[in-house]
C-alpha cells in the first residue's frame, strides 16, 4: 500500500442506523485521512489540516461530495446483455432472456471478458462492493473472483446451483454442484477481500436433494454466505407450493434445508407472511431490496417498514438485468417511488444508509466497510453535482443539508462519478 494520503471535499456518511440513533455526519469542508488503505481520521479540514504532515499529499475535490462506496446487495453479472429487455414477468423473463444469456457463459473467455466489463461498469457507478450472481458454470464464478481480486474489491459470489426446471445446458447435478462449490470455497473464500456465497438460484430450480446438500455445505463452512431469491412474484409462490407441498411457506423451504441463517441474503422478499419476516429476523438473514427490477418486472412493492419493525437487515440491490441500471443512486430514487406507492416514505438518511452502512450490515461486513469510521477500509466515491445542471440548480435552492442530500440521491446517477477509490487508491482511469 502507498503512504498516507488525504482527501478534501464535502464529506457525508452514516454513523449508524438512523432508526437507532445513528446520524448522517456532514462536513461542509471535510478531510479524510487514509493510510495503508484504511481510514485514519475524519473531520473538518480547517482543524485537521493544521496537524497534517507536509509530506502527506492532499487531493482537493473542490465542489464535490465524498461518500462511502456504494454496496450492491444483489446483482447478476451474466445479465448485462439483457438489461432493459422488453415485456416479460419474472418466470417468463427467465425463459426468454436470462437462460439464453447464461448459456453463453459455457465459454470461459466470454465469462472472463464479461466479468471484467461488469466490474469496470460497477466501479464507474461508484459501487465498490457487491453480492453477485454468476452462472451454473464454475468458471463463471472463478472469472469474477479473479477480476475482483485484480481490482482489490470486496466481493461475494458463487456458482449457481440448478439441477431441475431449467435448460439442460444450464443444469448441474446435486453432487457435482456441491463438489464444484466446495472447490471454489477452498480456492477463493477469504482470499484477501473475497467471500464465497452458496448460490441456489431459487427453490424451484433445485431438487430437495440439492438443497439438502447445499445446507450441509453451509453447515460445514459457517462463515460462508448464502445467496438466493425469495418471494419475488405470486406465480413463483404458487410454483413453490406445488414443488414443496410439505413446507408451510416459501421461507420454510430454505429454513428446512438449513439455508436460512446469518450471512444468508435473499433478494426481493415481497410476497411474504408476517411470520416469515419474523423467521428471517430471528435467523439473522438479510433482504436485498430491489425496487428497480420489482417495478420493471411488475413483481410488486416491498414492505420496508415491516422489515424494519421486525428487525430484518436490509440493503439495496440493483438486480441487473431485471433492474435497469448499475447505479445505486438510480436504485435509491426508484426505491423512493416504490415506497410512495406502498404508502411509506424513504427519508434521505435511510436511503443513504441502505446504499452504504445498512447494506454492509446486511452483508455482515459493517466492521470493515460502509462508512468512514476509523480503521475501516477506505472505499469511497467522489460525486460532482456540477455534472448535472438540473441537480446543480436544485442544490442552489436547497436550504439544509438534508434537502441537499435528498436532491443528490433523487437526481444523481453515474454521470456524477468523478472517481471511485478502492482502499484509498483510484480505480477509474480518468478522474
Amino acid at each position: 500500500m502507498s503512504g498516507p494520503r488525504a482527501f478534501r471535499g464535502r464529506i457525508v456518511h452514516c454513523t449508524g442506523d438512523p432508526d437507532a440513533g445513528g446520524l448522517v455526519e456532514h462536513f461542509e469542508d471535510g478531510l479524510l485521512l487514509v493510510d495503508e488503505g484504511r481510514v485514519r481520521s475524519l473531520g473538518p479540514a480547517e482543524t485537521l489540516i493544521k496537524n497534517l504532515s507536509e509530506d502527506i499529499p492532499v487531493t482537493h475535490w473542490k465542489g464535490s461530495w465524498i461518500l462511502p462506496g456504494f454496496i450492491d446487495c444483489h446483482v447478476h453479472y451474466p445479465q448485462l446483455d439483457v438489461i432493459a429487455s422488453y415485456g416479460e414477468k419474472l418466470l417468463d423473463w427467465l425463459e426468454t432472456y436470462t437462460y439464453p444469456a447464461e448459456e453463453k457463459f459455457a465459454d470461459p473467455d466470454f465469462a472472463r471478458v464479461t466479468a471484467e466489463q461488469f466490474l469496470d461498469r460497477m466501479l464507474a457507478n461508484g459501487t465498490t462492493s457487491a453480492m453477485v450472481f454468476a452462472t451454473v458454470h464454475a468458471h463463471s464464478a472463478k472469472a469474477l473472483f479473479s477480476a475482483a481480486h485484480e481490482r482489490n474489491l470486496r466481493l461475494w459470489t458463487g456458482k449457481v446451483l440448478m439441477d431441475r426446471n431449467c435448460p439442460e445446458s444450464l443444469r448441474d447435478t446435486a453432487v457435482d454442484g456441491i463438489r464444484e462449490s466446495r472447490e471454489l470455497i477452498d480456492r477463493w473464500h477469504g482470499q484477501d477481500r473475497l467471500q464465497y456465497a452458496i448460490t441456489p438460484r431459487f427453490a424451484p430450480t433445485s431438487t430437495a436433494h440439492q438443497l439438502d446438500l447445499a445446507g450441509q455445505l453451509a453447515t460445514e463452512y459457517p462463515d460462508v454466505y448464502i445467496h438466493s431469491h425469495l418471494a419475488e412474484s405470486q406465480a413463483e409462490l404458487e410454483w413453490v407450493a406445488e414443488l414443496f407441498p410439505d413446507a408451510d411457506t416459501y421461507t420454510d423451504v430454505y429454513r428446512d434445508h438449513r439455508l436460512l441463517r446469518e450471512r444468508s441474503i435473499y433478494a426481493h422478499c415481497i410476497h411474504m407472511e408476517d411470520d416469515s419476516v419474523a423467521t428471517m429476523a430471528s435467523a439473522g438473514a438479510a433482504i436485498a431490496f430491489c425496487p428497480s427490477s420489482n417495478l420493471f418486472l411488475g413483481s410488486g412493492l416491498f414492505d420496508l417498514d415491516r422489515a424494519r419493525v421486525a428487525g430484518v437487515r436490509v440493503g439495496l440491490g440493483t438486480d441487473v438485468g431485471g433492474g435497469t441500471s448499475l447505479s445505486l443512486l438510480r436504485t435509491v430514487h426508484d426505491g423512493y417511488k416504490a415506497l410512495q406507492l406502498k404508502g411509506q416514505s424513504l427519508a434521505p438518511e435511510r436511503a443513504l444508509y441502505l446504499a452504504t452502512l445498512g447494506a454492509a450490515r446486511a452483508l455482515y461486513a459493517s466492521d470493515r466497510i460502509g462508512n468512514f469510521a476509523v480503521g475501516k477500509e477506505a472505499d469511497f466515491v467522489v460525486l460532482d453535482p456540477a455534472r448535472n445542471l438540473l441537480l446543480q440548480r436544485r442544490l442552489a435552492s436547497a436550504d439544509t443539508v438534508r434537502d441537499r442530500l435528498f436532491a443528490l440521491l433523487m437526481l444523481g446517477d453515474d454521470r456524477l462519478v468523478r472517481q471511485t477509490y478502492i482502499m484509498g487508491r483510484p480505480a477509474l482511469k480518468e478522474a
